[in-house]
């Protein structure tokens, strides 16, 4: 009798179901935070931040500023995590998710639930980081 070796570290389509759902949630989160500081959800069109308007007082238009500064960090940082996700939802629908864009291996079902935006396998990321 042959004994069949289950490995845990393939993903299966029962487990990229559940991370496409994971990243949808995400992706209406990520749009939803990016409405509240543009007034504009959509991400293919150039957003504008809201500038605050906490009064006339110089303290206040201090903390304005301080807002808004904020604000158009935290934009960039949402449109990234907006790019990653809808990449990793692209890869999914062409077949390719979980499979490393350098080396071409499997990155591993460990690794996508970790990080289900993951486009490289931890051998490839690691050199890309030293070098």
């Amino acid at each position: 009798m042959i004994k069949k070796i289950k490995n845990d570290n393939i993903l299966d389509k029962e487990t990229i179901t559940r991370i496409k759902k994971q990243l949808l949630a995400e992706k209406e989160q990520v749009l939803d935070e990016i409405k509240s500081i543009t007034g504009n959800g959509e991400s293919e069109k150039k957003q504008t931040i809201k500038f605050p308007d906490f009064g006339n007082k110089n303290d206040e238009n201090a903390q304005e500023i301080d807002q808004y500064s904020t604000n158009i960090a935290t934009e960039k940082v949402l449109e990234s995590t907006l790019r990653d996700i809808d990449n990793a939802l692209s890869r999914i629908e062409k077949g390719t998710y979980g499979v490393c864009k350098y080396c071409g291996k499997n990155i591993g079902k460990k690794r996508m639930l970790a990080r289900p935006v993951a486009s490289a396998c931890v051998e490839c990321k690691t050199k890309l980081q030293k070098g």
